[in-house]
């Protein structure tokens, strides 16, 4: 049984007659025909009769009728259904880090999308950078926007670059050189550019005086604006400081201690059109990146 024949002999119903309903369908009248034979095969009844020059309903045709209805009623649901999730709804869930979101292009990226797509539930989490493939396998979140090595990578993951970060060393401006030992001050140990700064200060044989572990990338520009000691941080969340003189810094160009911004999804995740929306929009604002 196909829609279509459904949709014919409603038609020569509502309208009374068979040229009436091919005229009104864009059929010819032996296409409706066709139809309905089609239907009275399947369930080996007939659904009209002709008596004198009319047709009318049987019995059969009668409650047929009423169930026909029925199911293109339905079906005229299911594609209002389809064409609304065709356009961006729903819930949106992104998990990034916390020197991503407390950045002005991460606000900025919201904004935009909030006001292209109002139908979108935003919800914005930290991710667990130990655990992004199971938070991406069990749903917690949709996508992901966390700062990596370069080179990271993860077999359960779509995962692609969407900005090469610079690694900026800052320290108290009072600083000329950087001491032998040094307060250091360090981001939370789940995150990416931790091991990145002991491996840099290893090479450049500087000796850890004192520690401190943050939690906050904003607490620790604050921290060495005060003189507390030096830190390492990517460049886009520093370089509004760096331009106001509240620390110095200095660009570590070497390749191995660069790190990016990632965009990932789980390779077995349906991509909803609210998600290939973001992922669009991520990547045309992320051009204009700093």
């Amino acid at each position: 049984m196909e829609i279509r024949h459904l949709q014919t002999f409603k038609t020569i119903v509502d309208l009374d007659g068979f040229k009436k309903a091919a005229d009104h369908l864009g059929y010819a009248q032996s296409s409706i025909t066709s139809h309905i034979k089609s239907l009275e095969e399947e369930f080996q009844q007939p659904l009209f009769e002709r008596l004198g020059k009319k047709m009318y309903l049987t019995q059969f045709g009668k409650q047929f009728y009423t169930y026909a209805s029925r199911i293109l009623d339905i079906y005229t649901e299911m594609t209002s259904i389809s064409q609304e999730f065709a356009y961006p709804n729903g819930q949106l869930t992104i998990g990034a880090s916390e020197a991503l979101t407390s950045h002005p292009r991460f606000s900025h990226l919201l904004l935009a999308y909030k006001e292209k797509y109002p139908e979108v539930n935003l919800s914005i989490t930290s991710i667990d950078y130990q655990n992004i493939p199971n938070e991406l396998q069990q749903g917690k979140v949709d996508l992901v926007l966390v700062l990596k090595r370069n080179d990271w990578s993860q077999k359960e993951l779509v995962q692609e670059v969407i900005k090469e970060e610079s690694m900026v060393l800052i320290a108290p401006l009072q600083s000329s050189e950087l001491p032998e030992k040094q307060t250091v001050l360090f981001t939370e140990k789940t995150c990416t550019y931790k091991q990145l700064f002991k491996d840099y200060l290893d090479e450049q044989e500087i000796i850890i005086d004192n520690s401190v572990d943050f939690g906050s990338i904003d607490a620790i520009k604050q921290c060495v604006a005060s003189g507390l000691g030096m830190s390492m941080l990517p460049y886009f969340s520093v370089a509004e400081e760096l331009g106001q003189d509240k620390f110095s810094g200095t660009v570590i160009k070497e390749k191995d201690y660069s790190i990016s911004t990632f965009l990932a999804y789980h390779k077995d995740k349906w991509l909803t059109p609210a998600m290939t929306s973001m992922i669009d929009l991520i990547k045309e604002q992320s051009s204009e990146w700093v």
